[in-house]
């Protein structure tokens, strides 16, 4: 048995703060492998270098494990940068403490020999992570010499993942700064949308995990942590094989109170489903439309046309559930035409709120990597440790921009530039409002026909 403390130094508020789950998961498989466990939030101590280090003292763990969540905010505008901030935590553990410090998460695994040089940490985990970690440290405890970065292998059956260890006075700070706590209810995504690294990340199918499983976990943590409201994490919820509806159908049978809310792709979901979704306590809903034309959509490999987002959300507003678009502008095939087309099509989106952003965030091994190269927009030898955007070589993005200020402006429920956002969450945030918040944007007419 190891003493191991695990660290999320996730410090991200945007849009608003996250509960580290996979850190609580992988919490859960070192102490079914027998390990003492303790987790500390880096944000939830207000970025305390002092807590920090009082942690390591007291708990004086034989090994230090670090998640990386995201590397930016993925914001051409303000391009915030997250692995500074874990490169420091593993400083202060040097300063603190012999043990060994093993880094990981999804932010991590997108980029793992750059981040294990940046870092300075000892050995890096690329993948899902309960698993590995626990051979990891065993190895090391028996005197191996593994392998600086190690990798998953073969992905987790449903069955075979780890339910979180939640940590109550973790839950208590994100259930008072964002009222809620996350959960997934799958791993994996097969559809090919040519910037994201999910496929990559958590593998190009879904892996579902037991319906009872998902609200045994929502069970337990209302019980030993009194929450009830939820965010489920996965890359979409609204799968076609349908494993999305046993979810609320478990829900249902056990007359569980929660709520909850999801990403869904904007496809294949009518009203029944819906409203069978709401009775389960879904309140809101962020969709990825990701584009707002025919075009882009193609050009982004979405599988989806615009009059199938269009025909979504007016089955939303139909049963009066919040929903919110997602679009990215100034990716591949991009051009004045395009964007105005879009921008007109986003009018036709009622009782919703649309967040717009500006280029597209460039990740190793994407399609999109790919094409930027081919295109001149990027050098094959980039470095993508710092955030690059790509935009269109058909458009001027200052133009772009202009475009879409001038629609957006003047209407609450339509966000552009993201820190616009922010600024608004903020006030309602101030006024006492947790949860999505942008969900409070929105006024259904009176009429449910219209």
């Amino acid at each position: 048995m190891k003493r191991i403390l695990l660290v999320s130094s996730n410090v991200s508020r945007e849009p608003l703060q996250v509960y580290p789950l996979g850190l609580a998961v992988v919490a859960k498989g070192l102490v079914e492998s027998g390990h003492e466990v303790e987790q500390f939030d880096f944000l939830a101590s207000g970025e305390s270098e002092a807590l920090f280090r009082r942690k390591i003292v007291s708990f004086d763990p034989d090994y230090v494990c670090i998640s990386l969540r995201n590397l930016d905010n993925c914001d051409s505008f303000s391009r915030a940068g997250y692995p500074e901030i874990a490169k420091r935590l593993v400083g202060w553990v040097r300063g603190t403490t012999g043990a060994p410090v093993i880094i990981g998460g999804p932010g991590f695994s997108i980029l793992p020999e750059e981040l294990l040089a940046f870092t300075g940490a000892d050995h890096g985990i690329v993948g899902e992570g309960e698993r590995v970690v626990c051979d990891l440290i065993r190895d090391l405890s028996e005197g191996r010499t593994p392998p600086p970065i190690l990798r998953g292998g073969r992905l987790l059956d449903g069955g075979q993942m780890a339910s979180p260890l939640y940590n109550g006075g973790m839950i208590a700070y994100y259930l008072d700064q964002s009222g809620m706590i996350n959960l997934q209810t799958k791993r994996g995504c097969p559809h090919g949308c040519i910037y994201c690294v999910y496929p990559s990340l958590e593998g190009n199918r879904f892996r579902h995990r037991d319906p009872k499983a998902v609200v045994d976990d929502l069970e337990r943590a209302g019980t030993e942590h009194g929450a009830d409201s939820f965010f489920f994490t996965d890359s979409i919820f609204n799968d076609p094989q349908g494993h999305y509806l046993s979810i609320a159908e478990e829900i249902l049978r056990r007359r569980l109170r929660v709520r909850w809310c999801c990403y869904m792709r904007p496809e294949r979901i009518g009203r029944k489903e819906i409203a069978l979704l709401k009775r389960a306590g879904m309140y809101a809903v962020e969709l990825g439309t990701d584009a707002a034309c025919d075009t882009t959509l193609r050009s982004l490999g979405k599988g989806f046309s615009f009059a199938d987002a269009l025909e979504v959300n007016r089955a939303f507003v139909a049963e009066r559930l919040p929903c919110a678009h997602f679009v990215m502008f100034g990716g591949p095939g991009e051009t004045a035409d395009t964007v105005a087309e879009g921008l007109a099509n986003l009018e036709r989106l009622e009782h919703t709120v649309v967040f717009g952003y500006s280029g597209i965030r460039i990740l190793p091994g994407t399609a999109l990597h790919g094409q930027a190269i081919a295109e001149g927009v990027l050098s094959p030898t980039a470095p993508l440790f710092e955030p690059v955007y790509y935009f269109s070589p058909q458009i001027d993005a200052d133009v772009m921009n202009g475009m879409i200020a001038d629609s957006f402006r003047g209407r609450r429920d339509r966000i552009f530039p993201p820190v616009e956002g922010q600024k608004r969450l903020a006030v309602m945030h101030n006024f006492g409002f947790r949860g999505l918040l942008w969900d409070h944007l929105i006024r259904f007419p009176k009429d449910p026909g219209c």
